[in-house]
């Protein structure tokens, strides 16, 4: 799928393209039997996921930071589709404590998990540290994410078995994970302010995002577990995440109108993702426009990717005295 076919809307082998929408590619799905979380599911594309998620039946569990944004998220959802299942829990993916309270606040509901959408995350953020002494956009889309799953997968592990239905895992990642630092990770300098450039910063967490979803997928396999864990790209769309550059990404879409989507095209990816039948099975790949697309020669770095799990492990048991990867450990 590349420039052309971007531009024109031309589908791919999966009969959907860069112009298809996020109810096109579940119309007909039944997903009743399903709960997902997602987090970010407050606007932009996360929202519309949600909204077309429990168009389909989910039982959606949004992770939000900002309670009053989720409140009137699912006040839309609900006016649209009366019928729709859409539960909100509290959730700053840039500190641990919160993201162990959720999935506290998760297991107190006793629900399954089919689907973990993680697709939260800031942008071109000016340098800072989460409250856990990490870069934030390191913290936010990896670190965090990464810590939720892990928290979350035997959970994930238990619904796949009893229920006997695939579970999916995705990381909204992007097409900026091309432009990161020279090495992909900075592993010995990810807190350093002197090298931090906001576009590289973003992009190492996008390219982390990538290889956390590979070295997942080969270790779900490796265990026989009925889960895949797959990246997407969702596409350019002018959303609350280019808050920091929000000027400069206006100007640029004036002269690259046609390289640009609007929400509902722009969640189609995850929502097919997540839903469709013909990617039953398929896992540690990278999709754009609903098809399954080549990353980058560091995204495809099997070693890098196992060194970066090995890297998030010490780095979120550094700053801790417990084990916060303690699966069985949510108090």
């Amino acid at each position: 799928m590349g420039l052309y076919s971007l531009i024109t809307g031309r589908r791919g082998p999966s009969g959907f393209g860069s112009a298809s929408t996020a109810e096109e590619v579940t119309l007909g799905i039944d997903a009743t039997n399903l709960t997902a979380i997602i987090t970010g599911g407050t606007g932009g594309i996360g929202m519309e996921t949600a909204r077309v998620l429990s168009k389909r039946g989910v039982h959606v569990v949004i992770g939000a930071r900002n309670m009053g944004a989720a409140e009137n998220a699912k006040t839309e959802i609900l006016r649209q589709n009366a019928n729709a299942r859409v539960t909100l829990l509290h959730l700053d993916l840039s500190s641990f404590k919160s993201i162990k309270a959720f999935v506290r606040e998760f297991h107190a509901l006793h629900l399954p998990l089919n689907l973990l959408i993680n697709n939260a995350g800031v942008m071109f953020c000016p340098y800072q540290l989460s409250e856990d002494g990490i870069e934030l956009q390191f913290a936010t889309n990896h670190i965090g994410h990464f810590l939720l799953t892990n928290l979350l997968l035997d959970t994930m592990k238990n619904t796949a078995k009893s229920s006997g239905v695939e579970g999916r895992i995705l990381n909204v990642s992007s097409v900026a994970h091309i432009y990161t630092y020279q090495e992909g990770i900075q592993f010995d300098s990810i807190n350093d302010i002197c090298c931090y450039s906001d576009k590289r910063a973003y992009g190492q967490s996008k390219l982390a995002n990538i290889l956390h979803a590979n070295e997942l997928s080969r270790q779900l396999q490796e265990e026989g577990v009925n889960i895949t864990a797959n990246s997407v790209h969702p596409g350019l769309i002018l959303t609350n995440l280019f808050q920091h550059t929000a000027l400069l990404m206006r100007f640029l879409k004036f002269f690259s109108f046609y390289l640009w989507k609007n929400i509902p095209q722009g969640a189609a990816t995850t929502c097919y993702v997540a839903l469709h039948p013909s990617v039953k099975g398929v896992t540690g790949k990278y999709f754009a426009d609903c098809n399954e697309v080549t990353p980058s020669k560091l995204a495809r770095d099997e070693t890098l990717a196992q060194k970066l799990w090995d890297f998030s492990v010490k780095l979120i048991n550094s700053v801790s005295k417990k084990n916060y990867l303690g699966f069985g450990d949510t108090t």
